[in-house]
């Protein structure tokens, strides 16, 4: 069996955990990995589940022993990766491993698995779209809502020409069934 990854990845707001969510569903081969951080569990978190939690001196130590596939630090003491030990153990499940990153990430997951990855950026329409989805969620001040775009602006930039399929999430039934097809076209190669 050959050992196959989805990448997703996506901007703040553009929908991308609904589509992985959706597509997790519709493929029942497909499993999802759980990254590694160093920052600490927040409110209902639980190991194993939304992260492996880990030390920051312990992410260190598996940097060190090669035991990471891709890893950032994101912020100063702040690390995310993806253990090669959680890929193991979903390919031996027989699954398909899919991933929920950011571009970067997703950029060096590709980067590292070539023809094995699927990688596929979900973007609003339009970046006035992306603002009304982003005030409508009333989590973020106005002031961090026009971060949030001026990050989505460099990282749809990043991305350009990096992924192997843009999914223009405009009409979710729409995103759904394009999500579909091109998964389902990847998982026959």
């Amino acid at each position: 069996m050959s050992k196959k990854v989805v990448i997703f990845s996506a901007p703040s707001g553009s929908g991308k955990s609904t589509v992985v969510g959706h597509c997790l569903q519709s493929f029942p081969q497909m499993a999802f990995s759980v990254s590694a951080t160093s920052r600490a569990p927040r409110g209902e978190e639980k190991n194993g589940e939304a992260y492996w939690f880990v030390s920051a001196d312990e992410f260190r130590r598996l940097i060190a022993e090669d035991a990471l596939v891709e890893w950032q630090e994101v912020y100063a003491g702040s690390y995310y990766g993806t253990l090669k030990s959680e890929l193991e153990r979903l390919w031996n499940d027989g699954k398909v491993i899919v991933f929920d990153v950011d571009v970067v990430g997703a950029y060096n997951l590709k980067k590292y698995f070539g023809d094995q990855a699927l990688s596929v950026l979900v973007k609003a329409p339009s970046e006035e779209v992306l603002r009304q989805r982003l005030t409508g969620r009333g989590t973020d001040s106005a002031e961090a809502i026009e971060m949030r775009l001026a990050k989505a602006a460099q990282e749809l930039e990043f991305a350009e020409g990096k992924v192997d399929y843009v999914l223009v999430n405009d009409e979710l039934e729409k995103a759904f069934a394009d999500a579909d097809r091109v998964i389902a076209a990847f998982l026959e190669q």
